[in-house]
């Protein structure tokens, strides 16, 4: 077997390995363990951030000192966090980067998001995977040192993005409680998922403004949320799902 076939056995032996995963973490914890013995870095992350609120929804850590970072000084200093800018962007596949791509080491160094936030790590790849709007869903891989993630390991994580992506859906779905809505709730939530205001959702569906309106308070109900962009981040969490 030659060293590229042995890479990509290893590949495949941490995908299987995730997916056989009993556990009921989301995404199942030995695959960002199994990413990071693929990509060996100091330190490696999962989390989803609800941007609007603030909000960790869902981490994970590799390296448990992490595991108590405050993230006061992130909010601060995020408008520095170029990679982060880019993974909040909007997209319906699966993105890798790594902050090399953005800010070299000295330049990062200068800045309070490193200082504050980042330190001791300047290097930082990561797997972007697609979300609701104004959320993030990111596994992160960290060193300290200024060498950036080379070119066969950031080939590694493009390749395996795809996979890791479907590994997390899989696992949503076995811990997402079903949800209950009329389909005209549904066709209602579609649309403003879509971006359609109320008049403009009326229009699409046949039906009046105050209807419109109705059915937005009833799936509010149902969902236990209070605004349209949480209903459709409940209902919708993944793009393809419109």
């Amino acid at each position: 077997m030659t060293t590229a076939e042995a890479h990509l056995r290893r590949m495949a032996d941490v995908l299987a390995e995730a997916r056989q995963d009993p556990s009921d973490g989301v995404p199942p914890r030995s695959l960002l363990l199994g990413l990071q013995r693929l990509v060996p870095c100091d330190s490696a992350s999962f989390c989803e951030l609800d941007i609007p609120t603030r909000r960790e929804l869902n981490s994970q850590e590799t390296n448990v000192e992490d595991e108590d970072c405050s993230m006061d000084a992130y909010w601060l200093w995020r408008h520095q966090h170029l990679q982060c800018v880019q993974v909040c962007r909007p997209h319906s596949a699966p993105e890798t980067t790594q902050m090399a791509d953005f800010l070299s080491v000295r330049e990062l160094r200068d800045l309070a998001i490193y200082t504050e936030f980042l330190a001791p790590y300047p290097n930082i790849a990561d797997i972007a995977l697609p979300t609701a709007p104004n959320r993030t869903r990111v596994f992160q891989f960290y060193r300290t040192g200024t060498k950036p993630f080379s070119d066969h390991e950031m080939t590694t994580l493009r390749l395996l993005a795809p996979h890791v992506y479907e590994i997390y859906k899989e696992a949503a779905h076995r811990r997402r409680p079903p949800i209950r809505l009329t389909h005209r709730e549904l066709d209602v939530l579609r649309c403003v998922a879509r971006g359609l205001n109320t008049p403009q959702i009326a229009e699409q569906l046949a039906i009046s403004p105050s209807t419109v309106r109705k059915h937005l308070e009833n799936a509010f109900g149902r969902l236990g949320v209070s605004s349209r962009t949480a209903a459709v981040a409940r209902v919708f969490p993944e793009a393809e799902a419109l």
